[in-house]
């Protein structure tokens, strides 16, 4: 006969195998990386949760943590805004694709000046982080802004402290749109600034911080974060030379055309793209996964979770001012990308 001591003993037993094999089918998923995406990846978590019941554990820490994580296998997908090049998917045995368009915005702190009140194009930006253009009332942005009266306030750069997919793709359109610029500084995840006045922020959140308690401040954040914390942004001059302001419009026109395989792991860039309505520093951020991956489960729902961000999660990304991808897209990253991943 079972002593009353045994039977609890047996019967706590089965509820914690139990629990452990519950809590191992409903593991949450996996990922680091990019801070760019972060509103929205969990803004779809939290919806996927109520849904599936599968979690989404993401640590925002900016895309050069993403790559590091993934490399190290520590997570089932990297995230990064600078994509990898083809020749690197392939050393790694990693497969790349888009999962979501936004837009990365120049912000400011200015007494006296709001969202949209002062202008900007994308050689002058340049002299400003670069240092050359010191002062807020400098005669090239008193020309770009006739009847303001601007004051005689230093300039304070603040850029990403860490390596960043948001400053990739912020360099990137500024070595696109000045020569002085890719000489000098270039392109890249981390580059040298070569203000005087430079301070450093962690993620796009240090970033907006610094910029929103620092007077005569100009800084660079993916567009979610300048609206998250009312922080005021620049009319930046487009190709076509109009003046336009960031939103899911303008961030739309300057992907329409885009022709994402006709470069090795979909490593496209949109920075500077013709077109009235075009926004000059649209961006996509990218999603890494191995093409034979150690655990075969967590990469299986890495996309199950992207299958259902794509089908049910477009009005969530446009409310943060995002853009989804189109149908037709996400219909061939799942038939000509997602193939290659090896989950059975």
């Amino acid at each position: 006969m079972i002593s009353t001591r045994n039977f609890l003993k047996t019967v706590a037993a089965g509820v914690l195998s139990s629990l452990a094999m519950g809590s191992a089918v409903a593991a949450d998923i996996t990922g680091a990386g990019a801070t760019f995406p972060f509103p929205i990846y969990a803004k779809w978590a939290e919806a996927y949760k109520k849904e599936t019941g599968t979690g989404l554990n993401y640590q925002s820490i900016g895309s050069s943590g993403g790559i590091r994580q993934i490399r190290a296998k520590t997570v089932a997908f990297g995230a990064t805004d600078a994509p990898l090049s083809g020749a690197d998917l392939d050393k790694d045995g990693m497969v790349q694709f888009p999962a979501i368009i936004g837009g990365t915005v120049p912000v400011f702190n200015l007494d006296g000046f709001g969202k949209g009140e002062l202008r900007v194009t994308g050689p002058v930006l340049a002299e400003m982080f670069m240092g050359k253009i010191s002062k807020w009332n400098d005669a090239k942005l008193v020309a770009l802004n006739p009847g303001k009266k601007l004051p005689d306030t230093t300039i304070t750069v603040v850029h990403r402290a860490d390596g960043s997919g948001t400053t990739f793709n912020w360099t990137d359109y500024l070595a696109t749109v000045s020569k002085e610029w890719l000489d000098t500084v270039g392109r890249g995840a981390a580059v040298k600034w070569p203000a005087p006045t430079s301070v450093g922020g962690k993620g796009n959140e240090g970033v907006a911080a610094n910029v929103a308690r620092t007077k005569g401040s100009l800084g660079y954040v993916e567009y979610a974060y300048a609206k998250k914390n009312n922080i005021s942004v620049m009319a930046l001059q487009n190709k076509n030379g109009t003046f336009v302001m960031p939103d899911d419009a303008t961030f739309a026109a300057a992907a329409a055309g885009a022709d994402w395989f006709s470069v090795p792991g979909m490593a496209l860039s949109i920075v500077d793209q013709p077109g009235a309505n075009s926004y000059p520093v649209t961006t996509a951020s990218f999603i890494l996964m191995y093409k034979t991956p150690a655990d075969k489960a967590q990469s299986a729902e890495v996309l199950k979770f992207f299958d259902w961000a794509f089908k049910n999660g477009k009005q969530m990304a446009l409310e943060l001012e995002y853009v989804p991808l189109p149908d037709s897209l996400t219909k061939q990253i799942r038939e000509r990308v997602w193939n290659q991943v090896n989950v059975k």
